[in-house]
């Protein structure tokens, strides 16, 4: 079994979605994860605190990512909402493909958001959704956001958290720069870097495996050994995710500033219908999704819990995956009692 968007969903629009999903299918415990940038819909391993509690892990790949098909050119008339609309409807597509209705007759769904890096605006786009607007929403049992991004049109001083090369690609110049010219640029700068196998992992292995110091990559080393992974097997995974994500069109990643400033479908934290827990979870190293936004999250959301990964850098989530869940599991028990 593959578990690498080894699936495909026609949408009723004819567009494709891609997903992965791995688990016990028949349950009514979903948990539905958001990928990052330079990935796609990977159900290839479970953390053993989702297999103990028999979820079933579903994975797609973002819209214009991998085999996934991008969201139809945005409609004027529909406004600056129609990217939220379109994820909410093709989400609520999967779902009821893979759980249609009668499938879970009598148990109710609970689902779990999850994203990480650039999919925790996904992840947060459904969460503040009316339920009016994506019923689903409405069996959401909690948000998980790994190494989060904050909504720009709420969150006042996001850019001040940014790296500069974050900043350029995904901050106000982003937005304001004519004809998407900076994320023009950054595809021909980073085209050579995943026209293979090869060197998509030759770049995964700097980004991430660099990135650790000493005591996280300690860290890693020992997960690498719990998972029975070989070494080097864990970046030529994440290196061939990367070539793949963009193998067949980069639109997605054109679409990052666009998607990241299209005000969420109107979100507003007053406005959000969900009163179920949140955990934000960052690293405190790390450069990509600032812990200052994770911090801002934690203390902006209704009922949030942060966790705080000492030392850690982007991907140090991904490490830490089974106490990530447990305390998930444990706060969303504890609000239901």
């Amino acid at each position: 079994m593959i578990h690498v968007e080894d699936k495909s969903l026609v949408l009723p629009d004819g567009r494709t979605l891609a997903f992965a999903d791995n688990g016990n299918t028949s349950s009514s415990s979903i948990v539905l994860f958001f990928h990052g940038a330079f990935s796609v819909g990977d159900a290839s391993r479970l953390p053993h605190a989702l297999l103990d509690r028999n979820v079933h892990f579903i994975a797609p790949t973002l819209p214009g990512w991998g085999r996934s098909s991008p969201t139809p050119a945005p409609d004027p008339a529909a406004g600056p909402a129609s990217y939220t609309a379109t994820l909410a409807a093709d989400i609520t597509a999967l779902i009821t493909h893979i759980h249609p209705p009668t499938r879970h007759p009598h148990t109710p769904l609970k689902v779990y958001l999850c994203g990480h890096s650039f999919g925790t605006v996904l992840a947060q786009m459904l969460y503040g959704l009316a339920h009016d607007t994506f019923p689903l929403g409405r069996h959401i049992a909690a948000l998980v956001l790994l190494a989060p991004h904050s909504p720009p049109h709420c969150h006042v001083g996001y850019a001040r958290c940014m790296t500069w090369p974050a900043y350029l690609m995904a901050g106000p110049p982003a937005r304001y720069v004519p004809f998407n010219a900076l994320m023009h640029l950054a595809r021909l700068l980073l085209t050579g870097c995943f026209s293979s196998e090869a060197t998509a992992e030759a770049f995964m292995r700097r980004y991430v495996i660099d990135a650790m110091d000493d005591d996280e990559r300690e860290v890693f080393a020992l997960w690498r050994e719990e998972q029975g992974l070989d070494e080097g097997q864990f970046e030529r995974e994440i290196g061939r995710n990367a070539f793949r994500s963009v193998r067949r069109s980069w639109r997605g990643f054109l679409d990052i500033p666009a998607v990241y400033h299209s005000g969420w479908g109107n979100f507003c934290f007053a406005n959000i219908e969900n009163t179920c827990p949140v955990l934000v979870v960052t690293a405190e190293n790390d450069s990509v999704a600032p812990p200052e936004m994770a911090r801002w999250l934690a203390s902006t959301y209704k009922s949030a819990r942060l966790k705080v990964i000492p030392r850690g850098s982007h991907t140090s989530a991904f490490f830490h995956l089974d106490d990530i869940w447990d305390e998930a599991f444990s706060i969303e028990v504890s609000s239901s009692d």
